[in-house]
């Protein structure tokens, strides 16, 4: 299945939702955020599940502007997204620049961070502090996972699958899980505050659907990156799947706030 498929995003949500560092928002609810109604930018942001669950965490009317590569997924997002006005626009959000933030009370993006270079993430701490806008960015990888039972085989799939994190695509070097560390440093470089939380997932038998995709999806990126698992993976798989199974699957969130 698709990282962005509809599909995956609408299996991740409950997951996605019950991780999500609450203290940051509560963080980001004791600033002042400029502008009546709040314009909010949510940058890729699929189906509008971030959107959904921080909507009604944030006091005030709300604008929200969606931006994402994908037409089918931003209506999508567009048609579940109530209680706030709506905007969508189309294209790579990677070349936003503060010009661009002009006027926005608050950026977000949820499970982002690791798919952009070390110049995007840069260039996205630019653009958030040069127009004086906090940033909320949630469930980054943080490049670890806790099986439960846990097994010697568990190191070198993680190994395998944070070094495909880290891959070349398109000339393009992936941060992979060291997309906070580079945001972290991008921000507080420009003067921002930043905080960072865990938003881990945790899951077990309710959460079966979502754990048998991530599971089947981690392990063949591990095999893609290091073929020479290929021949452990099948049994690896049944394994896991005869536990549960039940992992921990760790992620950042990070609220950054500029000077």
């Amino acid at each position: 299945m698709s990282t962005f498929a509809p599909e995956w995003l609408a299996l991740r949500e409950k997951a996605d939702a019950d991780a999500r560092a609450d203290d940051l928002v509560e963080r980001l609810r004791k600033i002042h955020l400029n502008r009546t109604p709040l314009v909010v930018r949510d940058l890729g942001c699929g189906t509008g599940s971030l959107g959904r669950w921080l909507a009604g965490r944030l006091d005030g009317p709300q604008h929200w502007v969606l931006h994402d590569r994908d037409p089918r997924l931003l209506g999508i997002a567009a048609a579940a997204l109530s209680g706030v006005t709506v905007e969508t626009r189309e294209g790579d959000l990677t070349a936003l620049t503060a010009a661009d933030l002009a006027g926005t009370s608050l950026v977000t993006a949820s499970a982002l961070l690791d798919l952009l270079t070390r110049a995007e993430v840069d260039g996205l701490a630019e653009a958030c502090v040069g127009a004086g806008c906090p940033a909320l960015l949630t469930l980054s990888v943080a490049g670890r996972v806790e099986f439960d039972p846990a097994e010697p085989l568990d190191a070198e799939f993680e190994a395998a699958f944070n070094a495909h994190q880290r891959r070349v695509v398109a000339g393009r070097r992936l941060l992979g899980p060291d997309a906070t560390d580079a945001a972290v440093e991008a921000f507080e470089r420009r003067g921002a505050d930043v905080t960072t939380s865990p938003s881990p997932w945790r899951l077990g038998s309710d959460q079966n659907a979502l754990a048998a995709e991530w599971l089947r999806g981690w392990v063949d990126a591990a095999v893609e990156q290091e073929p020479a698992l290929a021949a452990e993976a099948p049994a690896y798989l049944r394994r896991k799947r005869d536990n549960g199974p039940r992992v921990v699957v760790h992620h950042t969130d990070l609220l950054a706030i500029p000077a």
